[in-house]
């Protein structure tokens, strides 16, 4: 088994965001055109594509779903040349299938990669999620406090008063008491449709996004993927597994996951360095989405490591004729 040693980050980010550049290249001709599961497989397609021609020898364990749920990128398979360091690979080819299909904003593609036995082998199942950006005390928010104590404690370290911080919940009916807490401290809140992993990352670029918070449930495999995030962009993160029944307490076992009460930091997630990309879709406060000219798509693609604490924005125009 690798070592973290092996694990050279610098020379893989490049390769990485070619990765993530290229699922959203695939994902674009299908932007506004209503068919989410045609955009996923575009994404799914050239992701694989892409990752099969790295010299890793890689291990999906964030991904597609089990192996009879998904026929590519799903969880335990096997990609790369295999003629490199051991890795995990977490990913989302189209976090927001919808937002593209509806060309919304928001919709990105997503991956991170770490050393192997790095990274949570997350079950499909929810987690409940707190995030806040970087240059605050360790712990200065948790999950055991309720909402309005979150806030009061934010308000308090940042030097505010309560409606000067604004937080960001996605947009379920399982959040509408939550919401209600929020709303009683007199904070703002931005409601998102989709793509939680954008919103946990707005935290960390709160200078850019004015959001200083993240609350709320969605799903474990993304909280895996904004760990990965915040851990090279700085940042406070924590997770705790949902179960609505014994299926999902099942998949929970067989991922390995023992302690069914556990909260999870950001350090407990990803536990090593990572590397992190993500690429535009559809225009979006994190990155601008891809632009069409005959002849020509572009791309922004946000390329992060944590070893460095290196941030990185690259735009890619590609002769590609749109069809």
């Amino acid at each position: 088994m690798a070592t973290p040693v092996d694990f050279n980050d610098r020379m893989l980010s490049l390769g990485l965001a070619r990765v993530s550049e290229a699922a959203a290249l695939a994902s674009a001709k299908l932007i506004g055109r209503g068919d989410e599961k045609a955009a996923d497989q575009m994404a799914v397609n050239a992701m694989r594509t892409q990752l099969n021609m790295l010299d890793i020898n890689g291990v999906v364990v964030i991904g597609e779903g089990e192996r009879d749920e998904a026929p590519m990128l799903y969880i335990g398979e096997e990609v790369g040349t295999g003629n490199g360091p051991a890795v995990d690979i977490a990913l989302d080819p189209l976090e927001g299938t919808t937002l593209t299909a509806k060309d919304m904003p928001n919709a990105l593609t997503v991956i991170a990669m770490g050393p192997r036995g790095s990274m949570l082998h997350a079950p499909d199942v929810y987690m409940e999620k707190l995030a806040i950006g970087p240059g605050y005390d360790k712990d200065v928010v948790s999950l055991d406090m309720t909402p309005v104590e979150r806030i009061q404690a934010l308000a308090k370290a940042k030097g505010v008063d309560t409606p000067e911080i604004a937080c960001c919940v996605l947009e379920r009916p399982r959040h509408d008491d939550l919401i209600d807490q929020l709303r009683s401290t007199g904070a703002s809140i931005r409601l998102i449709t989709d793509g939680d992993v954008a919103g946990v990352i707005h935290c960390a670029e709160t200078y850019k996004t004015g959001i200083d918070i993240y609350m709320g449930s969605g799903g474990a495999p993304e909280g895996v993927l904004a760990a990965s995030a915040l851990k090279c962009m700085g940042g406070q993160f924590w997770g705790k597994l949902l179960f609505r029944n014994d299926d999902e307490r099942g998949r929970a076992t067989k991922a390995g996951v023992t302690d069914f009460d556990k909260i999870y930091d950001r350090d407990e997630l990803v536990t090593e360095d990572v590397i992190f990309a993500a690429t535009g879709v559809t225009d979006g406060s994190l990155v601008s989405g891809i632009k069409r000219e005959p002849g020509f798509f572009t791309t922004e693609t946000i390329l992060m490591r944590s070893k460095t604490g290196s941030v990185r924005r690259m735009f890619y125009r590609n002769p590609v004729q749109f069809s």
